[in-house]
């Protein structure tokens, strides 16, 4: 008897690992999937209305201001339209299978057309081009394989400047061209570098060289001479962001951390060369700084927990005042006409998508331009956030350090909510309360509470913050993810034996790590073009922006530091995955290469683990095409229901 039941012992055990090894494979279009299986039409059509969502972002004003250029989906992907007023029709201009982007009007009015960056399949080796608008039709101005900045047009418009990787496919050189094709490096870099503005004049461009999350730094070059000037000489550590030249081209408003945690608005004089901080009041970072095209009004944006606020700043007395009247959410595209003071302005609530508003500062009034679709839903039924601010495991001087964070939770509050926490990218990124249909999707029709932390790390809450992270210290990021599992324990509405976690790019390593150190604590996990293995990625990934992830994560050639990433690594721990897991990619991702994803899928098969895969083969980093996107969200709804709700 004994004997017997050893051996159906054994036979049950061959046909476990039988089981474990089949994968089931299949095409759907450009898809190819592993186990993921068929959607049914019950859940496509339920996700229908919420797949019907579109929103608007602003490109440009035309050049008399009666009009804009925005982007929006109304086919497969985002395309180039234009638009003559306020709920007028958007009249489509761009026609391509894969989306395009960064559209600049030519201000020189013998031209009609504008510049416009497109890549093929995600690859974001950006091309400009030139589209005609008395013909319709488009030129290549680029070299069709190396990886192109947007173009900024002189205030003349007879010229247009640009970065390109073209000399050695690493390095950004600085190049001017113009219509008929004369492309002239006028800046050759070392690393990343970029445009911020060309001067009133034209005879000079700010430009920066960005090394990290936390330093960059910022330079006058003059295009007659070469030569450039440092607005920082010294090696201070600083951070900058928006910046832009005074009307008169005298000096430099940006944005900037130095002797801050956050982002100041800042003068520097070009003939003094001293600099002054001009908000040393505001506790919040500065993100985007607009003066008016006669260089007499401006405006600038803060970024405040998370929310935007905009700030009418008086150039004359120094001062500064709040617009009242914007709604609580994330607002962008913001830019002055080019005959007056009224401002563009894409705001994005928790309830609505982007959507173009136009702001006139002299008594600032507030019109409406796009009113994008929702599918037919009711918005006043989508969820409102709550900002919490969890414990985590250390101190931040004396007191317990917090860890901010914004909650989603469905109406009905009598019953414990199955939870769903995000975590963003970057790692140098910030969750803020913007719209999503798919949010909105778990917590109304699912009843998932939805949580997206911005764990140490995270951009917006001081520099301080932001390194909290960085090399050696990787792993206390983690411990947030810990943390915050804690936190729903102590919830009365928060069920803590169903919890997923989910996370893109970055956000996806944090998905495997957090399944690594908290397996028992967490049903599932849904990766999306996550780094697997941190040596492997900084190998792989595109070369140009190599040297910059190494100052985040730490040089992989340096042997203790290999060994600490080896260590860390998911595909070093999988066995200690035992939850289903989602893996996606795009197949042309030139940041977190599809490799990384085929050896977690791979490494966690092999430790018998249950692993659907999803891999675009026209989709760089993330779903950029309609059908991809609502197929994935589609699988992951399936996902869900089968391993986090039932």
């Amino acid at each position: 008897m004994k004997r017997k039941l050893i051996l159906l012992f054994f036979a049950w055990c061959s046909v476990v690992a039988t089981a474990y090894a089949q994968v089931e494979r299949r095409v759907v279009g450009n898809l190819e999937l592993e186990n993921v299986p068929d959607i049914p039409d019950t859940i496509r059509e339920h996700m229908m209305q919420y797949q019907s969502v579109r929103s608007v972002g602003f490109n440009d004003w035309l050049p008399d201001g009666s009009g804009m250029l925005i982007s929006t989906r109304l086919g497969e992907t985002s395309q180039l339209h234009k638009i003559m007023g306020a709920g007028m029709a958007r009249q489509q201009l761009t026609f391509y299978s894969e989306p395009v982007s960064s559209a600049r009007m030519s201000p020189d009015k013998t031209h009609h057309g504008f510049l416009f960056n497109k890549d093929v399949g995600g690859s974001e080796f950006y091309q400009i081009l030139y589209f005609d608008m008395n013909t319709g039709k488009a030129t290549l101005l680029t070299d069709g394989k190396s990886r192109h900045s947007r173009a900024q047009w002189s205030h003349k418009g007879d010229r247009f400047v640009y970065t390109s990787t073209q000399r050695n496919g690493r390095d950004n050189d600085i190049y001017i061209n113009t219509l008929n094709g004369t492309a002239k490096v006028v800046f050759e870099g070392k690393g990343a570098w970029g445009v911020y503005a060309w001067s009133p004049d034209d005879t000079k461009l700010l430009i920066g060289n960005y090394v990290s999350a936390n330093e960059s730094f910022m330079h006058v070059l003059d295009l007659k001479t070469g030569q450039t000037v440092a607005i920082n000489e010294g090696r201070k550590m600083i951070r900058y962001g928006s910046a832009v030249w005074a009307g008169n081209g005298t000096g430099i408003y940006y944005a900037s951390d130095e002797d801050s945690e956050h982002t100041q608005l800042r003068y520097y004089d070009l003939s003094s060369k001293k600099t002054k901080s001009l908000t040393p009041g505001l506790n919040w970072g500065i993100s985007d700084i607009e003066l008016s095209k006669d260089g007499k009004q401006m405006v600038f944006t803060t970024n405040e927990e998370g929310m935007t606020a905009l700030y009418n700043f008086n150039q004359t007395t120094g001062s500064y005042t709040k617009v009242k009247g914007l709604p609580i959410g994330v607002v962008y595209g913001v830019e002055f006409s080019p005959v007056d003071y009224r401002i563009s302005l894409v705001i994005n609530t928790p309830q609505t998508p982007g959507d173009l508003y136009v702001m006139n500062l002299t008594d600032e009034s507030l019109e409406r331009w796009t009113f994008s679709e929702v599918g037919g839903l009711n918005s006043d039924r989508f969820v409102k956030p709550t900002i919490v601010r969890y414990p985590t495991f250390d101190k931040e001087g004396k007191n317990q350090r917090t860890i901010p964070a914004f909650v989603y939770k469905p109406e009905n509050g009598t019953k414990k909510h199955p939870v769903l926490i995000d975590i963003h990218g970057g790692p140098e990124g910030q969750e803020r309360p913007t719209f999503s249909s798919l949010t909105q999707y778990f917590v109304n029709e699912m009843g998932i509470a939805v949580i997206t932390p911005n764990v140490r790390g995270s951009s917006g809450y001081g520099k301080s913050y932001l390194m909290l992270d960085n090399g050696y210290l990787r792993e206390n990021s983690v411990k947030d993810i810990g943390a915050l599992l804690d936190w729903i324990a102590t919830q009365p509405d928060l069920d803590a034996s169903r919890v997923c976690v989910y996370g893109g790019s970055y956000g996806g390593y944090m998905v495997l790590a957090s399944m690594i150190h908290y397996n028992t604590r967490l049903r599932c996990g849904i990766d999306v073009v996550g780094i697997s293995n941190f040596v492997t990625f900084l190998k792989n990934t595109q070369e140009y922006r190599r040297d910059l992830r190494r100052v985040e994560y730490g040089d992989e050639r340096d042997p203790a530091m290999n060994e600490f990433l080896q260590r860390i690594s998911p595909t070093t721990q999988a066995q200690k995955i035992t939850k289903p897991l989602y893996v996606a990619q795009g197949y042309n991702d030139p940041r977190v290469p599809y490799t990384e994803a085929e050896q977690i899928v791979k490494t966690v098969r092999e430790n018998k683990g249950e692993v659907w895969y999803f891999l675009a083969k026209d989709e760089g980093h993330g779903f950029s095409k309609k059908t991809n996107r609502d197929y994935f969200n589609q699988s992951t709804v399936l996902f869900l229901h089968k391993y986090l709700l039932n």
